[in-house]
This record gives structure tokens, sequence and C-alpha cells, in this order.
């Protein structure tokens, strides 16, 4: 059975829930894709479907290239329980000559949103150059790298520390208390230091907020020199009531609503809609206790890979934090990303400990080679990666599905 592209748009402009799958390789997958596309490659089905898709009655569909992946991921998935897999009608090929676009790299969609959220806000940014002079001159600056902590350690700019995007609202007045500091906050490109500064500016911190432009990368083209190995991050402190009040404003400003216990047992009970739970603390903290049933998904990371942890397009979504300020800000941006998303108040009732249970990472095999990680980039390819999402936000209004809004 197939369905063609055109429902499928129809379905993702309905906003029904719909899994879309690319069943080949990441490499493949990231030189052209539907928007709303998730990668799950043939070989991983087994080990990610059920995880990454919690409901069997879910509308699937399934593509490829010509490959002959499509047709052996749909008897796949059915055999594994899921009742409404389909193959798309014609492949990728099909979504080519129905006119529609195709999105290049991995997690475009919110890269696409990033741009659209500087577009729209015109969110602040300094050049590699202006930094470094401010880093040589002594300024009163807090450089604050939004990425995972094991990125950071990879690759930093000079002075920064590890504040992974969620944490911002809480952190940010730890590392720069006086209204004064400048705040200058970075990734690895563009998408995390533009959240992580409209973060900042959204929720109202009284500092002077930039977004590194162009990140490591264009500290990199810049010619200036990374640093290794770091290990500073900002701790949680300051005052959480404040930084509870910034990130609730934000979160109602972008629509989020709050529920208590009682109602999640509620929506959890509705076995017609997908549910994600996700608690968007740090690993450690997530391991040391967290409600049962919630999978470990910090914010920022949530954010930047939302096709990842979220392939159901339309699905619920209920976020849990012990302190509020991260569940809010990120469901603040999965809100004006489309989702319908929820903030469930405190952690109440008994905990579990230790990991989630979530696949086993992925190898090597197959895996696109991210312009923006590690330190072996060519300049070329960090430079085709920028020209490219400079050019995301034409590519949004003509695709047409995405839905976004921007508060």
């Amino acid at each position: 059975m197939t369905i063609s592209p055109a429902q499928v748009r129809s379905a993702l402009l309905a906003r029904s829930e719909i899994a879309l799958l690319d069943v080949r390789d990441e490499a493949p997958f990231a030189a052209g894709h539907p928007l709303f596309a998730a990668q799950l490659p043939h070989a991983r089905i087994a080990l990610e479907a059920a995880w990454r898709i919690p409901r069997k009655d879910v509308p699937v569909v399934v593509y490829d290239d010509g490959e002959g992946l499509a047709s052996r991921a749909v008897a796949e998935l059915r055999g594994l329980g899921f009742t409404q897999v389909q193959e798309l009608e014609g492949g990728l090929q099909g979504w080519r000559d129905a006119g529609y676009e195709l999105f290049e790299d991995v997690n475009s969609y919110s890269k696409a949103f990033g741009e659209l959220v500087e577009h729209r806000r015109g969110t602040p940014s300094l050049p590699a150059e202006d930094v470094q002079a401010l880093i040589d001159e002594k300024a009163d600056i807090a450089i604050l790298d939004a990425r995972r902590f094991d990125e950071y350690a990879t690759m930093s700019i000079p002075g920064g520390r590890s504040v992974p995007g969620a944490e911002l609202v809480l952190r940010a007045p730890v590392a720069a208390p006086d209204p004064d500091t400048t705040i200058i906050v970075n990734c690895a490109g563009r998408t995390r230091s533009l959240i992580g500064a409209q973060s900042l500016i959204n929720a109202g911190l009284p500092n002077r907020i930039f977004a590194l432009r162009n990140g490591t990368i264009g500290w990199t083209l810049a010619g200036q020199e990374l640093e290794h190995g770091r290990q500073e991050s900002v701790e949680v402190g300051g005052d959480i009531d404040e930084a509870r009040a910034r990130a609730r404003e934000v979160a109602y400003r972008a629509g989020v609503r709050r529920i208590d216990a009682s109602q999640l047992a509620d929506i959890e009970a509705e076995t017609d809609r997908t549910l994600y739970r996700f608690d968007v603390r740090q690993p450690d903290v997530y391991a040391a206790g967290h409600l049962p049933g919630f999978r470990n998904a910090p914010g920022g990371q949530l954010v930047q890979e939302t096709d990842h942890f979220a392939p159901v397009r339309g699905a619920r979504i209920v976020l849990a934090d012990d302190l509020g300020p991260r569940a809010d800000m990120t469901a603040s941006w999965l809100a004006q990303l489309g989702w319908e998303v929820l903030v469930l108040e405190g952690l109440d009732g008994e905990l579990e400990t230790g990991p989630d249970g979530a696949p086993p990472p992925r190898g090597p095999e197959g895996r696109y080679k991210r312009p923006y990680e590690g330190t072996d980039n060519p300049r070329a390819a960090m430079q085709a990666y920028l020209d490219w999402e400079y050019g995301l936000v034409a590519q949004l209004a003509r695709d047409g599905t995405h839905g976004f809004f921007v508060i």
C-alpha cells in the first residue's frame, strides 16, 4: 500500500499525527529529504522503532531513493506490530516530482527555525573578530557555550564555559551577576547560539546579550585559535525564583499549558494520541532521580534534534523539570516549532534512578560528516554549511508546511 506525496503534505498541514521515515543511511539522508522526515536507517529499525514511535497504530510512511529499502522496512515495521505503515509513492523521487522542497543536512527543521528566529527577532550577534578583541582587552564579558558538555570539551572559544541551552536562564545570572557584563552565547555553528541568546533576551535578562556569529565555524574561518579540553561549567545557583518567573512568563507568551500529575494520568489514558514524555535536565541529574516513563532529553538538544527525539509530527509532548525554568524555556521553543507541548508541575511521587534505557548509540556506519563537529573540517565545507543555513528562511517559505511562529 502506498500514499502519495500530496497526501503526506496534507497530513503535515493539518497537523495530523504522522511519522515520515527515511530508511536510508544518514549520509544520503543529509543530501536531501522532506522537511519533517526523520531518519531511521533500515538496519536500526528493530532497535529504534518502538522507542521513537511509541504508538503502534500511528500512521507511518517510509521511503528511500530507489535502493529497495522501503518495502523491506514496511515489512519489518509491520512485523514489529505497527499497523498503519505505508510506502511513499515514488519514494524520494516522487516527492521531487511533486515539486516539493528537499532539505539538506540533519536536524534541518530545527536549524531552519533558528534562522527564522534570527530573521524575525533580529537576534544580535558579534563576529569572531569582535569577540576576540573583547577577550584581548579583558572586557567584562561572559562566554557561554550552549552545546553538550562533550562538544564543549572537544573545542571551545577561549575563556568559554559550558552552559547547555536549556540551562541558560538558570545559570547565566550566576555566570554574569553584574548586569553590566556582556553575555556571548556560542555553539559550533549557528542554531544553538541563536536560540540560546534569544532565550536570554526573551527571559528579560538585563545584560547585553549576543550570539557568537557562526560559532566555532566562524571562529575558525577568521583564523582564530580554539581551545581544547576545557572543563569549566557554570552551576545552578542565584535566585531560582526569579529564573522560574522569567521562564514561566516566556512559556506563557508561547501558549504553553501546565498540568499536574492527575491531568497527566488523564492524558496518558488517551490511547488515540501519541505522547512523548521528556525530562529535560542534564543526564547526571536525570539519572539521580526521575519520574517513571519520562525519557531524558536535555532541553537544548531536544530543541536542536526534535526530529530524532520525536519523529511523530503532530504528537503531544509533556516536559518535566524539578526546578521549572528548563522545562518552561524548552516548551516555549517547542510550541513555536508547532508542537502541542505541556509542562508538568513538579516531580511528585516515587522516582526511578539510572538511565532511561534508550537504544545503544549508532556507530560510524553511514554517518554524515558534520562540518561543525570535530577539529579537522575543511574550510570549504564549513563555509558551504553556513551558506546553506543562510538560505533556510527562503526555503521554509517555499516549502510552506512548517507552521512555525516566533514570539
